[in-house]
């Protein structure tokens, strides 16, 4: 859980680092364009290792590469602190964006692969209660270091920073590895032997790890390059793209421009000071840290479609409602308008933590088979690395020429994601990880939808046709006008009257089935 302290407190303090006095005193003012870019650079350097990450990991192991990503960001995090100018402070984050982008494509799919089917949601997401917890430490770390003296008021959290990524590393060699990665390089004395280190249950072990359907998965290894290409075969890319789909929009919704530039936004809501603005931002985190807990407890209760769908439409309305008023000029230093802003971003931060950050990660990761699932989250993880960077240099640009453009882009966007996934989004809780890829073969909801539909309309096509030649109750209607489902008597019916016995048939049909369910 080290990993995700270590990303989401950076994400808690580097907002705050780059507006410090001494920071500008240090390393320059920057400008709006510049700021976004020194933040974001983490995620942009973070995205090409992180599709690489499943393959290195594949070959090498997951405890490895995220080993290998720790210390290459401790060292970042060092260069970071230690930087008297502004290039210099560039690679360090650089650096430290190849770091991230190798462990964090490769956590959640550690943990998905080492736990029971009916505890794989709370402990997939524990990492987000992690995450908010970082976030509150970077928030209040750089509270208390802007009343130290000298340039340790923005230095303290890389040093911080530096000391938890090697913690991360320490950890990596100390925890068990992943028996289904094991299974992968045939490796099965090794693999029962990390499911009894993980207190793994022997009956599901037998059913889903060790069992043919295991077997099967496990026979299918594949090189370096294959992973990467196997993921847009035809029996794989729905997946692959849902997965795609789920992490990136999950950081285009915004979330990461209210992590980053929480204090701009207090600040232009109508906070009076940079101290209230922190304050404010660690009042947010502290929630988002609170709410978290029930999230993470409940994470195998709620559905995953559930979560993201009502999540979404709270998330969109917040965004909308923010956007709107700014538009209407209704925020200022006075009045309710600038309260109403802020109870809206803690309600987006909130929501979000509940919902999209705990579902998309784990759904991501447990739809993939065994033998993609590293080459396709990380693949996922790269694209949200992108978006992430997208969204973070973009903000302060945004607002800094419109007060109210972020807002509006980002609610549509959640909408717009809201109703795919209302669409196209499988249910996998409590399903084991080899379950889960049967609900895959079958038609997604859409398709059910338009079936539905076409029947809906074959049926009202049969009473019509068979209403000519008889009174009463129309064929599939109950007496109530309740549609129910004849597929055979529409079928029938729906051929039309060849003859006067066959026009007979297709009204008999369907008035005896009506019959008899009434």
């Amino acid at each position: 859980m080290a990993e995700m302290y270590t990303r989401s407190y950076d994400t808690g303090s580097i907002g705050a680092v780059t507006s410090m006095p001494t920071y500008e005193d240090t390393i320059g003012i920057l400008s709006p364009a510049m700021r976004g870019f020194t933040v974001s650079l983490i995620m942009l350097t973070g995205a090409a290792p992180a599709i690489l990450a499943g393959q290195l990991a594949d070959r090498f192991g997951r405890l490895q590469i995220i080993m290998a990503g720790a210390l290459i960001f401790a060292l970042g995090a060092i260069l970071q602190g230690a930087a008297y100018q502004l290039p210099m402070f560039l690679v360090g984050r650089a650096l430290g964006g190849l770091g991230e982008g190798l462990w964090l494509s490769n956590m959640t799919i550690y943990i998905c692969e080492i736990a029971p089917s009916a505890r794989r949601g709370t402990l997939v997401s524990t990492p987000q209660f992690m995450c908010t917890l970082g976030i509150c430490a970077g928030y209040f770390t750089c509270y208390g270091s802007i009343h130290l003296n000298g340039t340790m008021q923005w230095r303290t959290p890389f040093v911080v920073q530096a000391g938890l990524a090697l913690l991360l590393a320490i950890g990596c060699l100390v925890v068990p590895h992943s028996p289904r990665w094991l299974l992968l390089q045939g490796k099965r004395g090794q693999a029962i032997k990390e499911l009894d280190r993980l207190d793994f249950s022997r009956v599901e072990a037998e059913k889903d790890l060790l069992g043919p359907a295991a077997e099967q998965q496990s026979a299918a290894r594949t090189t370096t390059l294959e992973s990467f290409l196997i993921i847009f075969r035809r029996q794989y890319r729905s997946r692959t793209l849902l997965a795609l789909f789920v992490l990136g929009m999950a950081q285009l919704c915004g979330i990461d421009g209210v992590l980053y530039y929480a204090p701009t936004l207090f600040a232009q809501a109508g906070l009076p000071s940079q101290t209230a603005s922190f304050l404010a931002s660690g009042v947010s985190a502290i929630l988002m840290l609170l709410i978290s807990i029930p999230a993470v407890l409940f994470a195998d209760r709620w559905d995953r479609r559930t979560s993201v769908v009502s999540g979404g439409v709270i998330l969109s309305g917040c965004m909308l409602l923010i956007g709107c008023l700014y538009v209407t000029d209704s925020v200022h230093a006075y009045g309710s308008g600038r309260w109403v802003v802020v109870v809206s971003i803690f309600a987006f931060a909130l929501t979000y933590c509940v919902t999209w950050a705990v579902a998309g990660k784990i759904y991501a990761s447990e739809i993939q088979p065994n033998n993609t699932r590293a080459a396709a989250n990380s693949l996922a993880q790269g694209v949200s690395f992108f978006t992430n960077w997208l969204v973070a240099i973009t903000t302060p640009i945004f607002l800094a020429n419109s007060s109210f453009g972020a807002y509006f882009l980002f609610g549509f966007l959640s909408l717009g994601t809201v109703a795919v996934l209302a669409l196209y989004m499988p249910e996998t809780r409590g399903l084991s990880l080899e379950s889960i890829q049967e609900t895959f073969h079958k038609p997604p909801m859409i398709t059910n939808l338009a079936g539905h539909v076409r029947r809906l309309f074959g049926l009202t096509v049969a009473g019509a046709r068979s209403g000519s030649g008889s009174e009463g109750p129309t064929g599939g209607q109950r007496e109530d006008g309740e549609a129910i489902e004849m597929s055979g008597a529409v079928r029938v019916a729906s051929e039309g009257p060849r003859n006067s016995s066959s026009a007979g048939m297709a009204v008999a049909g369907p008035l005896r089935i009506g019959a008899m369910v009434v």
